[in-house]
């Protein structure tokens, strides 16, 4: 059973909130969680945005209905805009609650992700895509980075 990455954020944000206590962080530390938070709700609204306008699902539960391969937008960059965008807004969260510890229920989110969501959502898309995905994934990275020379 996988549990879907929205519910695993507000999890992690309840975790920082645990771990981290009242929040401590100043104006400076506001302004910057701010900054990042914006960002990420922006990479990750224009990953959605992409899916929605090549007509393909979003839900992450199930990867294997997805229709078409969606490569533009923020996918240039990432493979998964939304999970980036999410952790995006946990560092966000740590860092307007101004205490390091409040970073691990980010970094947590991130290797589960890593390691039991994003696997089986790439195995179904080899199935419904083949050599175009492994081509797509040999040239973008998993979580961000320049596009790499090897793709078509």
């Amino acid at each position: 059973m996988h549990v879907p990455p929205p519910v695993l954020v507000l999890g992690a944000l309840a975790g920082q909130r645990v771990l981290a206590g009242e929040r401590r962080g100043g104006a400076v530390m506001a302004g910057l969680a701010a900054a990042t938070a914006g960002a990420a709700v922006v990479v990750a609204a224009a990953g959605s945005r992409e899916f929605y306008r090549h007509g393909t699902t979003v839900d992450p539960v199930h990867p294997d209905r997805a229709s078409t391969l969606v490569t533009s937008g923020p996918f240039r960059f990432t493979r998964n805009p939304m999970y980036l965008g999410m952790t995006g807004l946990l560092v966000a969260h740590a860092v307007w609650r101004g205490r390091p510890v409040a970073v691990l229920p980010a970094a947590a989110f991130v290797v589960y992700l890593d390691r039991f969501q994003i696997p089986p959502e790439e195995e179904a898309l080899t199935a419904n895509f083949g050599e175009d995905y492994d081509d797509y994934r040999s040239s973008v990275p998993r979580w961000l980075g320049p596009p790499s020379q090897r793709r078509r």
